[in-house]
């Protein structure tokens, strides 16, 4: 298991709370982004601009039982089909009973866009939206550590 984020617009707070969980838990925790991006991180992939480049490397990099951050419904789609979970920085779990829904509410919305609409952006991040995440990317980990004798 590891986790692996979306370091092109994850918030610093959640990547730090990944990077504490993560070795409270001993799960490696890597993340890609962009050249254009400074991370901390031990474990940091660079890539280059071209459009979706961070997107295809961390679908490359996910497997089944490991832990995806990011805010892209798309991302996550693509990892859920490949075995691995998907969080966003706001605390949502991604499920693969509910990711079709929200993949066509990402188009309803694109395609009103491309006419001429305006759609609102994110919410900002509070202090509930850090504390739901911490406690969900928890509930993750948790769930994926085997007990040690538990085989």
């Amino acid at each position: 298991m590891k986790i692996i984020i979306d370091a092109d617009a994850c918030p610093r707070d959640a990547l730090a709370t990944c990077l504490r969980l993560g070795a409270e838990f001993g799960v490696p925790v890597w993340t890609v982004a962009s050249f254009k991006h400074d991370i901390a991180s031990d474990r940091h992939i660079t890539v280059g601009d071209a459009p979706q480049e961070t997107d295809i490397k961390i679908a490359n990099l996910a497997g089944c039982g490991d832990i995806v951050v990011t805010q892209d419904w798309g991302l996550a789609a693509v990892v859920l089909g490949r075995g691995a979970r998907a969080l966003s920085p706001g605390g949502r779990i991604f499920k693969p009973e509910t990711i079709d829904f929200l993949l066509e509410e990402r188009e309803i919305k694109a395609r009103f866009r491309r006419t001429g609409g305006r759609t609102p952006g994110p919410a900002r991040r509070t202090p509930a939206d850090q504390r739901r995440f911490t406690s969900s990317l928890r509930r993750l980990l948790e769930a994926g550590i085997t007990p040690p004798g538990s085989k």
